[in-house]
């Protein structure tokens, strides 16, 4: 801090439905930060504490430090994420960082450490007014190379202050929208990318603000155009092993990996809610779009919830799969928990794996669906909801205080939601009932 000038440290953490929470110190305080930590009041954030009993400490985490590109550069300011604690030291129950920490904890007691790669899909729109329909920054399509006008270099300048961060980047790219970009990470622990995925969210809004443009997460902001996803590339090392790798298997795809893709598809349903935590999210989870609307497997199916992608046989290191519902709006910290637990849990239990879907599953017709056993995803967030309520493994994965707060929140959001009129029903219903 000394040598970069660095005048404000910001101590960063996430409430439960992942928005990012922040508060600045003094270099001079940081020595105490560490030692006891920074207290605020949890009652104050989304999820966290009861009014009685909200003192809650942030611990920051000394590995995750950072000097903020977007920040002056003398005078600087960095910052840390942040662990949240009970005043007694105790972990809290309702750190989203802490629940992923406890599923990774899981995880290394059977010998695995879990790597996730996100490609994570944004749209870039004109300012506009509150509440004005969106206006896209351009008229791309898929890997266009396009002008955009103030919005020139964005991804060039975003990727710049991620690396500035220590943050890898191995591919960005127009997508098929319009507006619509993807900006691939490399390859991390899952506690890491977590991590990244929230300095990403922030650097891609800071850039935007800077060039006078708006940058969106929505899942769906557009009726006619494909929605923003952030499909998870995920695998489990026992070491330096690939665990997922099997050169003998047609997808070379080992047993360790089959179950956890079996896992992953079982209890798909009950975890929807937190991969896809929004009303919105599921306008794009629909049949024909660019998402999946089915619990099922495939190799170059890219209807699946779940794709193997193929790779050299030398590639061992590259087994992977490739899970395709979450949206780039989820919170990071949960929705690779519930990912992970659902595939350990099929490790555990040693699930089998269904046979896969070739074919291309929103053509199929629902009989033939359900002769294969191919479930649906749920339609909208209030089904998500009602099965996550009945869930186990999201209870065990979240913890009480947490599982119970984020069902109440998203009961509210979708009872908010079923009692607007839209303007879809105005427009069909208004002239003529």
């Amino acid at each position: 801090m000394e040598e970069h000038d660095i005048r404000f440290v910001r101590l960063w953490f996430t409430d439960v439905l992942g928005f990012l929470k922040s508060v600045a110190i003094a270099p001079a305080e940081l020595e105490g930060a560490f030692a006891e930590g920074v207290g605020f009041d949890g009652s104050a954030i989304e999820g966290y504490a009861r009014v009685y009993e909200s003192d809650m400490v942030a611990r920051p985490d000394p590995s995750t430090f950072q000097q903020l590109p977007w920040r002056q550069q003398a005078r600087g300011t960095a910052r840390m994420f942040c662990d949240i604690a009970l005043p007694d030291g105790s972990p809290s129950f309702a750190d989203p960082r802490g629940v992923l920490k406890r599923a990774l904890t899981r995880a290394s007691d059977m010998g695995f450490t879990f790597y996730t790669h996100p490609e994570i899909e944004f749209f870039l729109l004109e300012q506009g007014r509150p509440g004005a329909n969106p206006v896209p920054l351009d008229h791309g399509g898929y890997f266009d190379h396009t002008t955009l006008g103030q919005g020139t270099d964005f991804r060039r300048d975003a990727i710049e202050m991620l690396e500035q961060m220590g943050i890898a980047v191995e591919y960005s790219h127009h997508e098929a929208a319009p507006g619509q970009h993807e900006i691939d990470l490399r390859y991390a622990d899952a506690l890491t990318m977590a991590d990244n995925i929230m300095t990403l969210r922030c650097v891609i809004r800071e850039v935007a603000a800077a060039k006078g443009i708006h940058a969106s997460f929505m899942p769906k902001p557009f009726t006619e155009y494909p929605g923003s996803g952030m499909h998870t590339h995920v695998s489990l090392f026992e070491g330096d092993t690939n665990a997922f790798y099997d050169a003998t298997h047609e997808a070379r795809l080992s047993a360790v990996g089959r179950q956890f893709v079996a896992g992953v598809l079982r209890h798909a349903t009950e975890i929807s809610a937190v991969t896809n935590q929004w009303v919105n999210s599921y306008k794009r989870l629909v049949e024909g779009g660019e998402a999946p609307a089915y619990s099922c497997w495939g190799r170059n199916n890219r209807s699946a919830l779940v794709r193997v992608p193929m790779f050299g046989i030398d590639k061992q290191s590259s087994a992977r799969v490739e899970i395709r519902s979450l949206d780039s709006a989820c919170n990071p910290y949960l929705a690779y928990a519930v990912i992970l637990r659902a595939g350990l849990a099929g490790i555990e239990g040693q699930y089998e794996l269904p046979d896969e879907a070739d074919n291309d599953v929103w053509a199929l017709t629902g009989r033939q669906r359900m002769a294969m056993g191919i479930e649906p995803l749920p339609h909208n967030l209030d089904e998500a909801v009602r099965a996550m309520e009945n869930s186990e493994l999201v209870a065990d994965t979240l913890g009480e205080h947490l599982f119970e707060h984020f069902l109440t929140n998203k009961r509210a959001e979708f009872e908010e939601y079923r009692a607007q009129v839209t303007p879809f029903e105005l427009e069909r219903y208004l002239r003529t009932l």
